[in-house]
């Protein structure tokens, strides 16, 4: 579980996820403590989630396994994308999605000539030193001729000294994206990127095709891919369509079961 190898509970009891987390970000669970006892209640058969509604007296409050939603957006195609995919993420128990933007790189005066509309102010930038802290991790951005745009790449740039402690190492991650057309890289803007979780020891989660029947229509216009979540901006003016944002929303609860999975088993 990451450095020190500490907080490893005892396979021979139940765990629940609470409060008052007794380990360092280098401990590998993130804001998550796990509670030993012979009266917490079983995962769930079909999530992997941990009931955390009845737990032994002994139980502290809650606190949930968060999953940091790290996005670039700059017309609001991603962003889109990324605020239901925290509704998937919330949707399970146990679990909070939270919302980042990682910092704009081009001048004020450049964006005002591209039309840029200006940022959501209730979504906060992040730093690279707040990573740690995020017990599963989904970045959002759109693609740049098959790769990350310049200010999602800068942000990894930045995560050097992450890497060379390797205290992201084993934090699952999973990536959703937007392209103008239908041939613009829906699915290599992901797998270009996978080269970043692997330098950090990250664990790639793709989709597949777990989003079940909606992976097939044909009667729309439909981004997303198995790698992940996506949407089709065109010249711009397109939104996402309901099947875009319900991907989305499928990404956040699927990656929100994964994170617990592997919280139970640490």
């Amino acid at each position: 579980m990451g450095k020190g190898g500490g907080c490893v509970p005892s396979k021979k009891k139940a765990v629940s996820v609470v409060d008052d987390p007794p380990c360092d970000r280098a401990g590998g669970l993130g804001n998550a403590r796990i509670v030993v006892g012979e009266n917490a209640l079983d995962a769930d058969a079909d999530t992997g989630a941990t009931s955390i509604q009845e737990t032994a007296s002994h139980s502290h409050t809650v606190l949930k396994l968060k999953i940091f939603i790290v996005f670039y957006s700059m017309y609001g195609h991603v962003e889109g994308l990324a605020k239901r995919m925290k509704k998937g993420v919330d949707g399970v128990d146990g679990v909070e999605g939270v919302l980042y933007r990682v910092p704009e790189t081009l001048p004020i005066q450049v964006l005002q000539q591209m039309k840029v509309p200006p940022k959501d102010e209730g979504i906060p930038e992040i730093t690279a030193a707040e990573l740690p802290a995020a017990d599963g991790l989904l970045f959002g951005f759109p693609t740049r001729y098959g790769s990350m745009a310049a200010q999602m790449k800068a942000f990894f740039d930045s995560t050097g000294q992450l890497w060379k402690t390797q205290e992201l190492a084993g934090k699952p991650a999973g990536f959703f994206v937007s392209t103008g057309t239908q041939g613009g890289g829906q699915e290599t803007t992901a797998w270009t990127a996978i080269t970043q979780l692997a330098h950090h020891g990250m664990l790639f989660v793709p989709i597949g095709y777990t989003f079940g029947p909606g992976m097939f229509k044909m009667d729309s216009i439909r981004g997303g891919s198995p790698y992940g979540a996506g949407v089709f901006a065109g010249d711009g003016t397109r939104e996402p369509s309901e099947t875009e944002l319900a991907l989305a929303e499928h990404q956040g609860k699927y990656m929100a079961v994964i994170v617990k999975r592997l919280a139970l088993s640490s």
